[in-house]
């Protein structure tokens, strides 16, 4: 059976609705950065999707072909994550999306080296006949975080994280976008298949004890 690890690893990819706080460590990802509104048809955002899957799945079927990656293990694809941010304190305007500088991205699993990751990119350039020099591989440990299931539209995560916001105080804590920590969102749904108020999205955001504040 195919190691997934939404299910392997639930306390990151299938949180409960009510926030809590959790250690996030060390994990590895292809990442695409871009900027501007990710529902434009002729934008960023919709090219670095197709993009990462393309390296996502070359990496992915490389069993069948006559390079064998050492160590790797058959694997459940993981779901597509966002890091998102716009210029300013932290917080996210929904009704900016042409302001957001996002970095798409999917995890990786353990055996793919950079050594691999560089030849999975050769690989899909090879055979697609496309740059892919703009996916790249990223190391992100995001620390102490707040997260929690969110159910319903994007634009309705406001509702989301001010649950999150209002728990974190009452714990002692507050958001910390500093040093390159950023709003964090996994989608567990394909917005093309699902009805809005259906869609399911972790939500995580970076956080530090009051105390810890100068």
């Amino acid at each position: 059976m195919a190691f997934d690890y939404k299910k392997e690893y639930k306390e990151f990819y299938l949180p409960p609705k009510k926030p809590a706080i959790i250690t996030v460590p060390e994990m590895h990802y292809i990442a695409v950065n871009g900027k501007g509104d990710p529902n434009d048809p002729e934008g960023e955002y919709k090219k670095a999707i197709g993009a990462l899957y393309a390296i996502a799945f070359t990496i992915k079927m490389s069993y069948k072909g006559q390079h064998q990656i050492e160590g790797y293990f058959p694997y459940v694809v993981p779901p597509l994550e966002g890091l998102w941010s716009q210029s300013g304190d932290g917080s996210i305007d929904y009704a900016r999306k042409e302001a957001f500088e996002w970095t798409s991205m999917i995890r990786l699993p353990e055996f793919v080296t950079e050594t691999e990751f560089n030849w999975a990119i050769q690989e899909a350039e090879k055979k697609k006949q496309q740059d892919f020099s703009d996916v790249r591989y990223f190391i992100y440990e995001e620390g102490i975080c707040v997260q929690c299931m969110h159910n319903g539209s994007y634009d309705s995560e406001p509702e989301t994280i001010q649950k999150m916001h209002d728990f974190i105080e009452g714990q002692g804590y507050v958001e910390d976008f500093s040093t390159g920590r950023r709003h964090h969102e996994i989608y567990l749904s394909d917005p093309r298949r699902t009805a809005a108020d259906r869609l399911r999205t972790v939500i995580r955001q970076p956080i530090i004890k009051k105390r810890n504040l100068s």
